[in-house]
């Protein structure tokens, strides 16, 4: 159990300025885990599609270490990243993946509908733009609720091509709701380039126009991202009303799916090569003293190992279980 007494192992232990040990600890746990999913996935121990951030970390992590333990967070499908970045368990989303019981869904969701209410996680959703709405009705519940905590809406730039997500804007920006819009504009929905969608991609532009301010950051540098994130946060706990970050990055694998896709032929591998070379998790990394990297990354491998056991050791759900929680 992570405590506010480690300055290094809780990433929600607000500091002044970001803890580098402790981003880099998460940045190495999300990679790492997202790897062990990829190596798993052809066992087919892993019952769901998997949709991976490898290569995206920088962004949940770089926002979720500027926000408190209360505040509350909403991803898309592609929420590993989230999850594990505000604190979700590590062997309740491997259960999950797994099918298990003891999953972060009780086994009935998979990768797509994860879930954490403990750690302030909104449920998670394979269709694209729908968890936007919901975090902005929490955002207004809140309010209601005369507190100073806020909601990240993650989401990516499929995302915004839908009606709800203008929608979720204006009502936001009408009711000076506290509410943090963060795009991951990794440059495609599926297989569809920005440049066969958008007539421009000035996003934040467009943003702006609802009264929103809005940020762009070109790179997806995770010290960046902090500091967007905590200016905006901090803003939007003064009653400001809602803001805009938007954050160019770039997913390393296949849409959904453990494996590479450059193949594919809707983009090259000359593509990924400055993405990787301005990956966030080894530059961080560098950025330590080589004695506390050596103990993160095996504090990280240790979790991992411990996560997957779990996944493993759990039961599957009963028969029992099919009909629970189902509604209509």
């Amino acid at each position: 159990m992570l405590s506010c007494a480690s300055t290094v192992t809780n990433p929600h232990c607000m500091t002044p300025e970001p803890n580098l040990e402790r981003l880099y600890q998460r940045l190495q746990l999300i990679r790492r885990a997202e790897e062990e999913i990829a190596r798993i996935y052809p066992s087919d121990k892993i019952k769901s599609p998997v949709h991976l951030s490898i290569g995206q970390e920088a962004v949940a992590v770089g926002v979720c270490d500027a926000l408190r333990p209360d505040d509350v967070v909403s991803a898309s499908y592609r929420s590993h990243a989230t999850y594990i970045a505000k604190g979700g368990d590590l062997g309740a989303l491997f259960a999950e993946l797994y099918g298990k019981d003891s999953g972060c869904a009780r086994g009935k969701g998979g990768s797509m509908h994860l879930v954490a209410m403990g750690q302030y996680i909104l449920g998670t959703s394979a269709v694209v733009g729908t968890t936007v709405p919901i975090a902005v009705g929490y955002a207004l519940a809140l309010k209601r609720g005369g507190t100073d905590r806020l909601v990240v809406s993650f989401f990516g730039d499929g995302a915004v091509e839908e009606g709800v997500f203008y929608e979720s804007l204006n009502f936001a920006s009408l009711h000076k709701l506290p509410v943090l819009f963060v795009c991951e504009n990794n440059g495609y929905a599926i297989h569809t380039p920005l440049s066969k969608r958008w007539a421009t991609e000035r996003l934040c532009e467009r943003v702006e126009t609802f009264g929103i301010p809005a940020r762009h950051i070109p790179d997806s540098d995770v010290l960046t991202v902090w500091n967007a994130a905590s200016d905006a946060s901090a803003r939007i706990r003064g009653g400001s009303g809602p803001e805009f970050i938007e954050c160019r990055t770039y997913r390393w694998r296949e849409h959904v799916g453990p494996s590479e896709d450059y193949s594919a032929g809707y983009r090259t591998r000359d593509e990924l090569r400055p993405w990787m070379e301005n990956d966030q998790v080894r530059i961080l990394g560098a950025m330590l003293d080589p004695a506390a990297k050596i103990r993160i990354d095996a504090w990280v491998e240790r979790e991992l190992a411990a996560a997957v056991e779990f996944a493993e050791t759990s039961p599957f759900p009963d028969s029992g279980q099919l009909c629970t929680h189902v509604y209509a």
